[in-house]
């Protein structure tokens, strides 16, 4: 990179206001994708990890009181 680096910044050096605008748009669209395509892989590994653990499936019922219990929580914690 250090070799391509000062021939890049010339290159933005010469660039009008308006395209080193939209220059910075598409690097931040490169990060962000970059940081979407990371947590991806960071939540596919915690899935393979979870799965390997192979517990038993959780029914709707059971979900249904998980809510409740967080959101009576929740509601406690207000007041």
């Amino acid at each position: 990179m250090n070799a391509i680096a000062p021939t890049l910044i010339q290159k933005l050096q010469e660039l009008p206001p308006q395209r080193l605008a939209e220059v910075e748009d598409f690097v931040e669209f490169l990060a962000v994708r970059e940081m979407r395509s990371a947590a991806g892989a960071r939540l596919g590994e915690s899935l393979a990890k979870l799965d390997a653990l192979n517990l038993p499936q959780i029914s709707d019922d059971e979900i249904n009181v998980e809510i409740q219990a967080a959101r009576q929580e929740r509601t406690t914690q207000r007041t």
